[in-house]
C-alpha cells in the first residue's frame, strides 16, 4: 500500500496517457530486446548456429569485442527514450538538468527527433529484415530461425514510435 497522499503522488502534467500509448511505448522496449540479447550472446560465445567464420567476422579483435554490447546498449537506450513521450519527464525537464530543470519541454524538441527516429527505425527495420532474410550467412538452419526470431520484431519499432509520437504531439498541442 502506498503511503503517499494524493497531493504528494507524482502526476503527469497534461491529460492522462491512454492505455494503448503506454502499451505501444512498452512494446518498443520488447521488440528491441531480442536483437540486443542476440548480439550479447554472440559476444559471450553462446552457440547460435553460426559457423566459426561468422563469429570471426562479427567479433573484431581487441576493443572490437565491445562493439556489439555497446550497440545493444545504445539500441535499448534509444528505445527507452520512447517512454519520454508518455511520462512526465518528457513534458517537463527533470529538476537535475542544469538551466532547464522544471521548465516545459518544447513540443517540437521532442516531436522532431522522435518523428525522425520513427522514420529511421521504419527504414532500418525493413532493410534489416530484408538483409536478414537474404543474408547468405554461414549458419545452421536452426540458427537462421533464431536470427529471424530475434530481428523480425524490429520491423515494429518505427510504426510503434510513430504512433506514440503522433499521440504526444496531439496531447501536448491540444487546447
Amino acid at each position: 500500500m502506498s503511503t503517499l497522499t494524493a497531493a504528494a503522488r507524482p502526476t503527469t502534467t497534461l491529460p492522462r496517457v491512454p492505455t494503448w500509448a503506454r502499451r505501444a511505448a512498452a512494446a518498443v522496449l520488447w521488440v528491441n530486446l531480442p536483437s540486443a540479447a542476440w548480439r550479447v550472446a554472440v559476444v559471450l560465445g553462446i552457440p547460435l548456429g553460426l559457423r566459426e567464420s561468422e563469429y570471426d567476422a562479427m567479433l573484431l579483435p581487441g576493443w572490437g569485442l565491445l562493439l556489439l554490447p555497446l550497440l545493444s546498449l545504445a539500441q535499448e537506450g534509444l528505445a527507452w527514450l520512447t517512454y519520454g513521450l508518455i511520462r512526465p519527464w518528457g513534458e517537463v525537464w527533470p529538476h537535475w538538468i542544469p538551466y532547464l530543470g522544471g521548465r516545459p519541454v518544447p513540443v517540437l524538441a521532442a516531436v522532431i527527433p522522435a518523428a525522425l527516429g520513427a522514420l529511421a527505425c521504419t527504414v532500418y527495420g525493413v532493410l534489416l529484415v530484408w538483409t536478414t532474410l537474404h543474408s547468405g550467412m554461414d549458419i545452421a538452419p536452426w540458427g537462421q530461425w533464431i536470427v529471424n526470431a530475434c530481428y523480425l520484431p524490429l520491423v515494429a519499432w518505427g510504426p510503434l514510435l510513430g504512433a506514440v509520437t503522433v499521440h504526444y504531439y496531439r496531447r501536448r498541442t491540444r487546447p
